[in-house]
């Protein structure tokens, strides 16, 4: 089950770094523990319904108030596929906060395999192959639902060739608690 509480203590947080670097000054919310705790997000943008930015960890590798707040800027100012976010939009912006589990390994013999594994709508999966990374939160299964279209478009996003198949692959999964502005959060 979600929590309301720290959801939107996350979306404060990812707003208020983004505000931040407009001039904007946002309200500091109490340092609470688990904010200190390492954590893992992504912090996805939106505008009119279309991506607008998406940055995040794959690991728990700095506090969570950190992760949240780096993550929300890079997604604003450094996501390679946008310009950076505009004062303009960021009135019109919707930000979603996702906090992953622990990535876990996905052993498989092959890629139909692999694929009879995957939960559709459940899964976040990371495939890797030698210098090639790329991940898609669950969420993306909302556009592409069909496990092998799925893959095929997170090997085109890793830099591979969607028909790409090796023994080496490592494919992992995560799932996700998300928040997003504007969504009921009970």
């Amino acid at each position: 089950m979600l929590d309301t509480n720290k959801g939107l203590t996350l979306l404060h947080l990812a707003r208020a770094a983004i505000a931040g670097k407009f001039g904007f000054v946002s309200h500091d919310l109490p340092r609470t523990d688990w904010l200190e705790e390492p954590g893992a997000t992504f912090v996805t943008l939106t505008l009119h319904g279309q991506l607008r930015g998406c940055i995040g960890s794959l690991e728990a590798h700095r506090p969570l108030l950190e992760d949240v707040r780096h993550n929300a800027i890079a997604a604003a100012f450094q996501d390679p596929r946008f310009a950076p976010l505009s004062k303009e939009e960021f009135a019109e912006v919707a930000i979603e906060v996702s906090l992953l589990s622990r990535p876990e390994p996905i052993r498989f013999s092959s890629e139909q395999n692999a694929l009879e594994q995957l939960n559709p709508g459940k899964d976040g999966v990371i495939i890797e192959y030698a210098r090639f990374r790329a991940t898609f939160l669950p969420q993306v299964w909302a556009q592409l639902p069909q496990p092998q279209l799925f893959i095929a478009h997170l090997k085109n996003k890793a830099g591979l060739p969607e028909d790409f198949w090796s023994d080496d692959i490592r494919l992992s999964r995560y799932a996700v608690q998300k928040w997003r502005e504007g969504e009921p959060h009970g």
